[in-house]
């Protein structure tokens, strides 16, 4: 099993950046994908992006060019970087993996992990 546990989400101004960080235990998840969704009140789970065991990224169009996706293996840990914030970008954020490989059509799909975090909670205000 693999517990993942996200942090460092906040309320930030419009224009701001914010790191997210998601700690994995129970297992090494350097050959994992690991992803980032996101869900605001009332919509849909969300891809924001995700990243192969190779290192290759994947994001959504609303994120694209401005988050950025890292991991450290020696950490066992992956990161969210976002930048240039907006109000839109307001969400619990939440960290998944899956130890199966993915094909394009699959990654940005909630049902393609397994393992999920509890969410953290980012305010972006205008």
């Amino acid at each position: 099993q693999v517990q993942l546990v996200e942090s460092g989400g906040g309320l930030v101004q419009a224009g701001g950046s914010l790191k997210l960080s998601c700690a994995a235990s129970g297992r090494t998840v350097s050959s994992y994908t690991m992803g980032w969704f996101r869900q605001a009140p009332g919509k849909e789970r969300e891809f924001v992006g995700c990243i192969s065991w190779s290192d290759s990224t994947n994001y959504g169009e609303s994120v694209k060019g401005r988050f950025t996706i890292l991991r450290d293996n020696a950490k066992n840990t992956v990161y969210l970087q976002m930048n240039s914030l907006k109000p839109e970008d307001t969400a619990v954020y939440y960290c998944a993996a899956t130890r199966n490989p993915l094909t394009y059509g699959r990654l940005r799909r909630p049902d393609s992990y397994d393992y999920w975090g509890q969410g953290t909670q980012v305010t972006v205000s205008s």
